[in-house]
């Protein structure tokens, strides 16, 4: 066996295997070279970049949040019998959210009142006695202490027919607990038992939140919390729904945490339609001014990630690699590689 075509197979692989490299290399693109570039852009036209004081804002994480919000739970031991809201249903102020099993309620409030009767009626006949006994003394027909001991007995019956009046408004205050209404109007967030289930006392049932009552909440980093204003104004952004609301601070922790050292704040602003609690929002708050330099996207070129603009220099134009960032009316803009008071040339026609 010759070696000819072997060498010939080889040779031809170690070609392909070349051509491979210089084309993953660029070498059958057009390159920039480096250095000075042709003398074909005119010098004497231009843009001279201007600084400009530009109010500087800094972007916050916060959180939508209702202010008046709250947990419907009994003061009593008993069964839930009615429950008709469900989590999304909105609710006036007064509106009937839960009933409670009142049998036994309503016995104690019977029996409350049957013992108020019998300490009116036993009163009203110790003052009857009291007085026939006082006029029976004026005459001197009983002696004093007669008289002092139904002085005794009126007041003790005065005092039992208190004491019979605040059961029976214990009782029927109680009788008023088996029926738990919306103290404000809202939307119910979430039911957490069902009915036939047995509430305790203190034990949640419902979560309600005023839908009029939304703010965001946010922690600033100290050195920005203590710059706003009581009342500063600033841009709330939610991702979510797209919108750009006007807010203004209504209220700032005056504490820090200590391992953060970070400021809580919150930010009033109109009603929106879709915004809940919880939903994730930007807050752009003031913090003072930057300086600004703005390329216009004539004199910018883009090869791939690099981004290229002429300068006029001492010897000519200069090509110059810059960083853009975002997007500023007709241009963008300058991150690095610029500075204030240099010109720009046209790119030239190459």
């Amino acid at each position: 066996m010759t070696q000819g075509p072997w060498l010939f197979r080889m040779g031809a692989a170690f070609g392909l295997l070349a051509l491979a490299l210089a084309w993953l290399a660029g070498a059958f693109e057009a390159k920039l070279a480096p250095g000075l570039a042709p003398s074909g852009a005119s010098q004497a036209a231009g843009w001279v970049l201007v600084a400009e004081q530009r109010p500087r804002f800094e972007t916050v994480a916060g959180t939508i949040e209702a202010e008046e919000t709250t947990v419907i739970a009994s003061r009593l031991l008993a069964r839930i019998t009615t429950l008709p809201v469900r989590a999304g249903d909105q609710v006036a102020r007064g509106a009937l959210l839960v009933t409670l099993e009142r049998d036994d309620l309503e016995a104690q409030r019977g029996q409350a009142q049957e013992a108020l009767r019998g300490a009116e009626a036993r009163t009203e006949e110790s003052a009857r006695t009291l007085e026939r006994v006082r006029t029976l003394r004026d005459e001197g027909l009983v002696a004093q202490a007669d008289l002092d001991r139904a002085r005794s007995r009126a007041e003790e019956e005065a005092g039992a027919l208190a004491t019979a009046k605040r059961a029976l408004d214990a009782a029927e205050a109680a009788l008023a607990y088996a029926e738990i209404r919306a103290p404000f109007a809202g939307r119910i967030v979430d039911r957490f038992l069902e009915p036939g289930a047995m509430a305790a006392p203190g034990q949640k049932i419902l979560s309600l939140y005023n839908p009029a009552s939304l703010q965001v909440a946010a922690y600033v980093r100290e050195s920005l919390a203590v710059s706003l204003a009581a009342d500063a104004a600033f841009t709330l952004e939610v991702p979510a729904l797209g919108q750009r609301l006007e807010a203004r601070i209504a209220e700032r922790v005056p504490a820090a945490e200590p391992s953060a050292r970070r400021f809580l704040i919150k930010g009033r602003f109109p009603s929106a339609e879709g915004l809940l609690p919880g939903m994730y929002a930007r807050l752009l708050l003031p913090a003072g001014t930057e300086t600004v330099l703005v390329v216009p996207d004539t004199y910018l070129r883009r090869y791939g990630q690099l981004e290229v603009v002429w300068v006029a220099g001492p010897a000519g134009p200069e090509r110059r690699f810059v960083r853009v960032g975002a997007r500023e009316g007709g241009g963008w803009r300058v991150l690095s590689g610029l500075e204030a008071g240099e010109r720009l040339l046209p790119p030239p026609e190459a």
